[in-house]
């Protein structure tokens, strides 16, 4: 039987660098230029910020998995979650936020490997009575969800 753990792991590793179901992200991201992920679709939004969006949501998560108790921040404007800094603007920027991306997806599978499975069924009072697993795999199903339009806004890029 698998465990929480090896499930989410799969569904983490699943997002990010392992081809299964669809292209995941490292791969649709390693030959984007920086020029080409400011380009906005016609909701305004770019690979880039999506990008950053995803590096903040999956860093907030595990920074609250790390802590194993957390205050719900409602003072999080999701939309602020989607900006990208002028001074980044270049390949530079565009490195050290992919950099950033790896990171916390490496970060989470190391989290997650050393986590016991009873943390994993801890029910989170702050956040619906959730538990952890839920909400892992909650985030998990965000990234995928991001990483499809990913896919489509660069498809649309290189046309």
């Amino acid at each position: 039987m698998m465990s929480y753990k090896s499930i989410l792991i799969d569904q983490l590793t699943a997002c990010y660098n392992d081809k299964s179901w669809f292209i995941p992200l490292a791969e649709i991201l390693e030959d984007l230029t920086a020029e080409e992920a400011v380009i906005k679709n016609d909701n305004g939004q770019s690979i880039w910020s999506i990008v950053n969006h995803l590096i903040f949501w999956n860093e907030k998560w595990l920074e609250r998995f790390k802590a194993g108790e957390f205050r719900l921040d409602h003072n999080i404007a999701n939309d602020e979650t989607f900006a990208v800094a002028q001074e980044q603007l270049n390949e530079s920027g565009w490195k050290e936020t992919l950099n950033r991306l790896e990171n916390v997806f490496v970060s989470w599978r190391v989290v997650l490997e050393e986590t016991e499975e009873s943390k994993l069924t801890k029910q989170l009072p702050e956040y619906f009575d959730a538990p952890w697993w839920g909400v892992v795999s909650n985030l998990s199903i965000h990234n995928a969800y991001h990483v499809g339009q990913i896919m489509l806004l660069k498809k649309q890029i290189r046309v």
